[in-house]
């Protein structure tokens, strides 16, 4: 299953960089969640242009931990009580950590939401990995009718995506919500409270502008 799961992926980001490679690695900031992630020889290569456009046209979002997916885990890990006993659903799940944190914490039951089908098997097999049960979906609406809390992580790089932040509040039970954003500096969105911020890398680092570097975390019901 593994196996198969890894092929899979692989397959993918070797049609963008032959040489790119998967590899489990703790998170610096929830070292109780390993995630295979995009290994640093990426890193330490000179990509062909080619190569940069094919990355940015469908870029592996899967393959990296970013900042305020690791700082939202780390919240959950922190704040067990939001999620215990409960029904999480996390949006735009990529690697799926914060899903994980959230099965870590306690939570009944734990769905991963993500359109991206390779993001969905990254996180099939980055539960497994760590020993937790996540169910898979690119069913949003579905997926909210079910929730007690709602989580996402980094989902404002695509400004389009603000309206999910006043949806995720508007279904029949009203679940509780979770953000954590490190795009927009000056985000004030109705209805959330914010609680703070916090530095964080995304994992391999990047060496994404300092100023993706902070993550600011809201709270909503």
């Amino acid at each position: 299953m593994r196996d198969a799961l890894l092929a899979r992926l692989h397959t993918h980001l070797h049609s963008l960089l032959p040489s790119a490679r998967l590899r489990p690695q703790a998170l610096p900031q929830l070292p109780s969640v390993s995630l295979w992630l995009m290994d640093d020889l990426m890193r330490e290569q000179a990509l062909e242009p080619a190569v940069i456009n094919a990355l940015m046209d469908a870029p592996p979002y899967w393959s990296f931990c970013w900042a305020s997916g690791q700082v939202l885990g780390a919240w959950l890990r922190d704040h067990p009580q939001w999620v215990a006993g409960r029904t999480v659903v996390d949006v735009g799940s990529g690697s799926g950590v914060v899903a994980i944190a959230a099965a870590q914490a306690g939570a009944a039951r734990v769905i991963a939401c993500d359109v991206d089908p390779l993001a969905r098997v990254a996180v099939s097999l980055n539960a497994a990995h760590n020993g937790v049960t996540v169910e898979l979906s690119d069913d949003l609406e579905q997926c909210l009718a079910l929730a007690d809390c709602v989580t996402a992580a980094d989902i404002l790089y695509d400004r389009d995506n603000l309206g999910l932040l006043a949806r995720f509040r508007a279904g029949a039970r009203k679940p509780a919500v979770m953000l954590a954003d490190s795009r927009i500096p000056d985000l004030n969105p109705d209805g959330y409270t914010r609680l703070g911020q916090q530095q964080a890398l995304t994992w391999p680092d990047l060496g994404e502008s300092r100023e993706f570097n902070q993550v600011r975390l809201f709270q909503a019901g």
